[in-house]
C-alpha cells in the first residue's frame, strides 16, 4: 500500500475542491469551470454521483479531458449504481488514459436511494466487502483505479484500509478526522470533506449551514457518526444544533484556513473544501478563488 498511497498523496494534493455545481449545467460550461479551478491551483477536483447527477464514469472523464493537470475523484460512485466489473473495468480504463489523475471513491450509499432501486438494506459492510472482491476479479491487463472509500464508522474504515488505499470522509467534525486516522493507521490516505462559507457573519452561516445540514442528519449514519462524537438527540435533531454546526462547518476566509490546518493536524493527508449554501456555481468560484491564495499555502 505504501507507495501507491503515496502516489494518491501526491495527485490529490493538501486542498482540494468538493461541489455538486456540476448538476444541470452543460458541457461546455462545465468544461470552462474545471479549466477555471485548475488555473486557481487547486491540485484535486471531487464530484457526487448524486440523483441529479450524470453516469459518475461519464463525469469523470469529461472532467479529465477538460483538464490537462488535475485530479479528478469521485465522492462517491455509489456501488448499487452499477455491477462491480461495469465499475472496475470504467475505471480501469480512464487510470491508463489519465495516469495518476484519477481518484475513485467507491462508496455504499444509504438506506433510501438503495431501496429505491430495488436492493434491499441488509449489512452494508459485508455487501461492500462483496462489491470490492467482484471488482478485483474483473481487473484485466489495464491498471486498476486507485481506490478511496466512503467511510465514517470504524468497520468500513477497517475496510478502507484493508480493501482500498484509504478513505474519505464527509460531513465530520475535526475530532472525526483524529479517530479515523487512529483506526487507519499512518499508512492509508485520509482525504477529508469540508463545507465552508466566505461570509464572516455568524448568523448568515449558519442558516446557510442548517438549510444544507437538514437532509444529511434525517439519514442514520450522519447521525449517528455524530451521536458516536459525543453529540446529543438535540445536537442531531432538525437542522442541527449551532454546537454541531461550529464543530461541522468553517466561516471566513480566515477560520476556514485554520479548520484546515486542523484537519491536517489530525491526521488528513487531503482536505477538500465545499463551498455551501449559494447554489450558484459562479459564486461558488468566486469564493474558490478569493480563498485560493491562503488555502494553497497550508
Amino acid at each position: 500500500m505504501g507507495a501507491e498511497a503515496d502516489t494518491v498523496r501526491r495527485a490529490l494534493g493538501r486542498v482540494g475542491v468538493w461541489t455538486f455545481g456540476f448538476d444541470g449545467r452543460g458541457a461546455a460550461a462545465v468544461a470552462v469551470d474545471v479549466r477555471t479551478i485548475e488555473t486557481l491551483g487547486y491540485p484535486a477536483l471531487w464530484i457526487p454521483e448524486g440523483s441529479g447527477s450524470p453516469d459518475i464514469l461519464a463525469q469523470l472523464s469529461w472532467l479529465l479531458a477538460s483538464s490537462r493537470h488535475l485530479t479528478v475523484a469521485s465522492g462517491i460512485a455509489n456501488v448499487t449504481a452499477r455491477a462491480p466489473d461495469v465499475l472496475a473495468r470504467g475505471a480501469s480504463l480512464l487510470a491508463d488514459a489519465y495516469p495518476k489523475r484519477l481518484a475513485l471513491g467507491v462508496g455504499i450509499g444509504h438506506e433510501y436511494s438503495t431501496e429505491r432501486r430495488g436492493i434491499a438494506w441488509d449489512r452494508p459492510l459485508m455487501r461492500m466487502r462483496s462489491y470490492l472482491d467482484a471488482m478485483d476479479a474483473a481487473a484485466d491487463a489495464l491498471p486498476s483505479a486507485p481506490r478511496l472509500l466512503a467511510a465514517l464508522g470504524d468497520g468500513m474504515l477497517r475496510l478502507s484500509s484493508a480493501h482500498a488505499l484509504g478513505a474519505h470522509t464527509y460531513f465530520v467534525p475535526v475530532a472525526h478526522t483524529a479517530h479515523a486516522r487512529r483506526v487507519l493507521g499512518p499508512k492509508p490516505v485520509l482525504a477529508v470533506e469540508q463545507g465552508v462559507m466566505l461570509t464572516s457573519d455568524d448568523a448568515e452561516a449558519r442558516a446557510l449551514a442548517r438549510a444544507w445540514a437538514r437532509h444529511y442528519l434525517e439519514l442514520p449514519n450522519y447521525a449517528n457518526n455524530w451521536r458516536r462524537l459525543g453529540f446529543d438527540d438535540e445536537d442531531v435533531a432538525g437542522s442541527g444544533s449551532d454546537r454541531l454546526l461550529d464543530a461541522g462547518f468553517a466561516w471566513g476566509a480566515d477560520a476556514i484556513v485554520a479548520r484546515v490546518r486542523e484537519h491536517v493536524q489530525a491526521g488528513a493527508d487531503h482536505v477538500c473544501v465545499q463551498v455551501i449554501g449559494s447554489l450558484d456555481a459562479e459564486a461558488d468560484l468566486l469564493a474558490l478563488r478569493t480563498l485560493a491564495p491562503a488555502l494553497l499555502s497550508v
